[in-house]
């Protein structure tokens, strides 16, 4: 039997998605090499959003990415385990149940976050570098404003409404923006004045945002400050306890809720692997991202350890998908015995959410805020949800973040959120689908379908739908040159069996929309003909109503009491099944 290669990756981060995908890409019709994702859990978390989880704006679901869904088609072999340790000897990674030998290792376990040092802020501060950690601030902020509602003695209920973020990158704004939103919720939910809340922002830096230029800190820091946040900045937190926080300065404050976004440091666990050490628990790669100890161990993400002109490359996600791609590229060029790469980091910009309307950004060098911004920022999540899961999961973070988006905490307003009850469609879809109906019907009892009796050419749309003679004027006075072309070249030679097309779509819409079957076919075949019948110069103005009634039976109106009800969801199941459609992601959820 042929001896495999193999490759382990430790870590379904940002960083380990992008080298197996990478990794797969190379190999998937290569049988000698056999890649593995190892990680404790069956889904890839899109951490840059958890603020949104904390400040109940989503649902847990929209930052979960199912492993399971998008390496289904490939050659990637998932195992949800937990990992205790490497072996160096034996070249395996050793879980509790069992070993996984390599030939090479992905290193990108993730990070944690970073105390450094400060005294109780670990054992009584809330993080947000999980999805865990995301669930139990939401439950705990929901939880206070209970208790806030039935407390008595005001200085414990000003205590419970006191909130801390501490920290001002990029997280710690996040959080702070969604939770400067959630709290106006929380207080008519329950029937506490908005003026009783106290959100701050605590930052030890001089200014808040210190990655972005000083334009886009004052932007950020003065919208939040409107919006009633307390912005505190060199104000560094040197304790903390049960009780709340203590500055540099002396200054007390008492909270029950502190929630620390102050920085993060590689993961623990690559301290006891036994590769050198950077700094801050990140793991010392050199030019190729090969660990220092062994060139066949890469490590990639926030556990790479490298400096740029004497800085350390940056804990961000451009970074992770960055080092995951030279990772994969260095292994493959190992196995095939090319020469490597050496890593470049080129990163294209960051951008910053201020709750669900307002947004700072900086772009190749280009500086934004507001609207599109926010714009920006959701394009750029799009983008990497695309390389990672294709259609199905643009569609799913459309869903959640527009579609689905309550109480309007969505750029748009919520505009898009609003859903109409399909049942108020009915009359409308049988309405339509009767007229199509009787329009075929009729053509059929004018001899249109009699071989030799051609009306397509002389009064093209001559019918209830498509008469202009005997009724209003037609828009166009005549036909734009380029369907007049289509019409002598194409149609006039083929002319009978155009116009056997026509009366069949008729037929076939009208019955489709009555029966509810494939109404969203039928309603842009409705379209479809209604253009042709106004660009033919036979139609008038009346006729543009099929137009706005079909969208309008775009929007799902085959799902209640029709045979859509049934069959879409069959088609869906046998579409998502097939290897076509896994391979490139083209199904929804």
């Amino acid at each position: 039997m042929e001896a495999k290669t193999k490759i382990v990756i430790l870590g379904a981060g940002y960083a380990g998605v992008e080298a197996a995908k990478v990794l797969n890409k190379r190999f998937k019709n290569d049988s000698s090499v056999k890649i593995t994702m190892i990680d404790r859990n069956p889904y890839h978390t899109l951490l840059t959003e958890l603020h949104e989880i904390a400040g109940h704006r989503t649902q847990k679901e929209s930052v979960m990415v199912d492993l399971y869904q998008v390496f289904k088609a490939t050659k990637v072999e998932l195992v949800t385990e937990e990992v205790i340790k490497v072996d160096h000897e034996k070249q395996s990674v050793v879980s509790e149940r069992t070993s996984y030998e390599y030939d090479y290792l992905v290193l990108g376990v993730g990070s944690e976050p970073a105390f450094f040092g400060v005294p109780g802020v670990k054992e009584n501060a809330f993080t947000i570098w999980s999805l865990k950690d995301a669930l139990k601030i939401r439950q705990h902020i929901e939880d206070v404003f209970r208790r806030a509602r039935e407390e008595k003695d005001p200085a414990k209920r000003k205590k419970l409404l006191t909130i801390i973020v501490a920290g001002s990158g990029f997280t710690g704004v996040e959080v702070v923006g969604e939770l400067m939103e959630w709290k106006k919720l929380l207080c008519a939910q329950h029937d506490i004045p908005e003026s009783e809340v106290s959100l701050y922002n605590v930052e030890a830096m001089p200014n808040i945002l210190p990655i972005l230029k000083p334009n886009l800190q004052a932007k950020a820091k003065r919208f939040m400050e409107k919006k009633g946040v307390k912005v505190l900045t060199g104000a560094a937190i040197v304790k903390a306890d049960e009780n709340g926080i203590e500055l540099k300065d002396g200054t007390r404050m008492e909270t029950d809720t502190l929630i620390w976004t102050c920085g993060v440091q590689g993961n623990s666990f690559n301290m006891e692997t036994g590769f050198t050490e950077g700094k801050r628990n990140r793991v010392q790669v050199n030019d190729y991202l090969q660990t220092a100890d062994k060139e066949n161990v890469y490590a990639v993400g926030d556990n790479a350890y490298y400096e740029i002109n004497g800085r350390p490359i940056p804990q961000i996600v451009e970074t992770a998908i960055q080092t995951g791609a030279c990772a994969a590229k260095n292994i493959i060029a190992d196995i095939e015995k090319k020469e490597k790469e050496k890593f470049q980091l080129n990163t294209h910009g960051f951008m910053v959410s201020v709750g669900s309307h307002y947004c700072v950004a900086e772009v190749m060098g280009v500086q934004m805020s507001g609207f599109f911004a926010m714009m920006m920022k959701h394009l750029v999540n799009m983008h990497y949800l695309w390389g990672v899961g294709g259609l199905r999961l643009i569609w799913n973070y459309l869903r959640h973040e527009f579609f689905h988006m309550e109480d309007r905490r969505s750029f748009v307003g919520g505009h898009l959120a609003q859903r109409t009850q399909s049942l108020w469609l009915i009359p409308l879809r049988l309405y339509v689908g009767i007229l199509w109906l009787i329009e075929g019907i009729n053509k059929v009892n004018e001899g249109w379908l009699q071989p030799g009796n051609i009306k397509i050419i002389q009064v093209a749309g001559n019918s209830a739908a498509s008469q202009a003679a005997a009724g209003p004027a037609p828009i166009l006075s005549a036909p734009p040159a380029i369907y007049q072309w289509f019409m002598d070249t194409v149609v006039a030679p083929n002319a009978m069996l155009f116009q056997t097309s026509v009366v069949i779509m008729e037929i076939l819409i009208g019955l489709a929309l009555i029966a509810g079957l494939f109404t969203f076919l039928a309603s842009i075949a409705s379209i479809g003909l209604t253009a042709n019948f106004v660009l033919s110069a036979m139609a008038g103005y009346d006729i543009l109503w099929y137009v706005f009634a079909a969208i309008t039976l775009m929007g799902g109106a085959g799902r209640t009491f029709g045979l859509d009800h049934y069959v879409i969801p069959w088609i869906k199941k046998w579409w998502t099944n097939t290897k076509f459609a896994r391979e490139r992601y083209w199904y929804f959820d």
